[in-house]
């Protein structure tokens, strides 16, 4: 006789037995999980972000296809996020976040193929498939939030966020041993990295799959009663609703606002920095080394981000973002050739980028209620890497047109409209 499946509509899951566990002991240990995966997971996205655009530019000799790396990726983010969202909330977390990590081992795959075969088609398409990677990844920070009280649910995302910096950081700096590992398979160096992407992935998925039990998100179908309605609805049918839902509000629409942009401003920088330090005569380790900076940015001080937006509210450390935003794109924009310069706008990017996700994704969450919270969650992540895969995909094109200061110079204008949106929620709640 075989298993039931898990699902939501019916309240009942094989994860929950039919005596409820305790909802505080539950959720450490979520969030005890999500940490141990993001951990491994760090790596594989690391080591993505350092090599995309180096191998395109390899397999293309285009400077301008660069950009396309982590355009695909976000792109594929962007894509996958509302089919992953409606994975796991009819099978729970652990299908949705352990089928985005098993498509992104699959896209690193592909990826090597590409660059063994010459083919930048196929290298381009596995990246597009990498992307479930980093839907997977939103989300996880999601799921630290299912079964948390609304006075921990900032610190709860912000540990999720932090976990990843072990990895992430790691990652990137394991381009001299990936172009050891592409030597000896007979591949481009910049490829060599996308072998433990790949690793790193299966085993991420395998975390989740094997101990995040019971699953949160099912168990909070049970726990609260005003989110099973919803949970019972189709999700794509739900969607522009949840636009409408956010709209409606200030306080969601600065929380999106801050999301989308800041992830814009992030990844239109980042995309172009390995190619111009590059083109400046860094070698592969600086390369690693200033992408590493900038995920410890974006990762290692997300606890203190949580405390601060619980402490001091969210929309005081948005704000705060956008000003380390601005500080970034100056001091990268206009370092030229000096490698400590860019290191250091990168890193203060990663700060920015930090301030914006912690604090906009908790302000988004508290927002709506629960009924529409999944869809809004799904919405966000899907505007996020749209408007994310658009400024990577543009950012190429601008550098060949008006060079690396003037992408950052373009990046920070962006900070203007969430600033507008920051101060007029604040007003209008003082």
């Amino acid at each position: 006789m075989t298993a039931a499946p898990e699902s939501v509509p019916s309240g009942i899951s094989p994860d929950l037995g039919s005596v409820l566990p305790d909802r505080a002991a539950v959720q450490r240990r979520t969030v005890n999980v999500l940490m141990a995966a993001q951990v491994v997971i760090g790596i594989g996205m690391g080591a993505v972000i350092s090599s995309g655009g180096l191998l395109i530019e390899h397999l293309t000799g285009s400077e301008a296809a660069a950009g396309f790396a982590t355009t695909l990726v976000t792109l594929g983010a962007a894509l996958l996020s509302v089919p992953l969202a409606a994975l796991s909330r009819a099978r729970g977390r652990r299908a949705g976040l352990g089928a985005g990590w098993l498509i992104a081992s699959a896209g690193a795959l592909t990826v090597l193929a590409g660059a063994a075969l010459g083919r930048a088609p196929l290298a381009l398409f596995g990246l597009l498939l990498l992307g479930a990677g980093t839907a997977a990844n939103l989300q996880s920070r999601y799921a630290a939030t299912d079964l948390a009280e609304k006075d921990g649910r900032a610190r709860a995302l912000s540990l999720v966020v932090w976990s990843a910096t072990v990895g992430a950081v790691l990652g990137p700096n394991l381009t001299g041993p990936g172009a050891a590992v592409a030597r000896a398979l007979g591949l481009p160096e910049a490829s060599g990295t996308f072998v433990f992407s790949c690793v790193a992935f299966l085993a991420g998925a395998a975390v989740i799959r094997a101990r995040l039990r019971p699953d949160p998100l099912l168990l909070a179908a049970r726990l609260d009663a005003a989110a099973a309605p919803a949970r019972q609805a189709r999700f794509l049918t739900r969607m522009s609703g949840a636009l409408r839902h956010v709209a409606a509000s200030p306080s969601a629409l600065t929380g999106l606002t801050a999301l989308v942009l800041g992830h814009a401003v992030m990844v239109s920088v980042m995309t172009m920095t390995p190619v111009h330090l590059a083109h400046h005569g860094a070698s592969l380790s600086v390369v690693g080394f200033t992408i590493s900076l900038h995920i410890a940015g974006m990762y290692a001080l997300s606890p203190l981000v949580g405390k601060a937006a619980d402490r001091f509210g969210r929309v005081p450390v948005i704000l705060a973002g956008q000003v380390v935003f601005v500080a970034a794109t100056l001091l990268a924009g206009t370092a030229g050739s000096r490698q400590w310069a860019i290191a250091a706008g990168l890193f203060l990017l990663g700060v920015a980028w930090s301030c914006a996700t912690v604090a906009g994704s908790t302000l988004l969450s508290e927002s709506v209620d629960a009924a529409h919270r999944s869809e809004v969650q799904g919405a966000s992540d899907t505007l996020m890497n749209l408007v994310g895969a658009a400024g990577g995909a543009l950012s190429g094109a601008f550098v060949a047109f008006s060079g690396y200061g003037g992408l950052n110079a373009a990046a920070a204008v962006l900070v203007l409209p969430v600033s507008a949106c920051a101060l007029y929620f604040g007003l209008r709640r003082r």
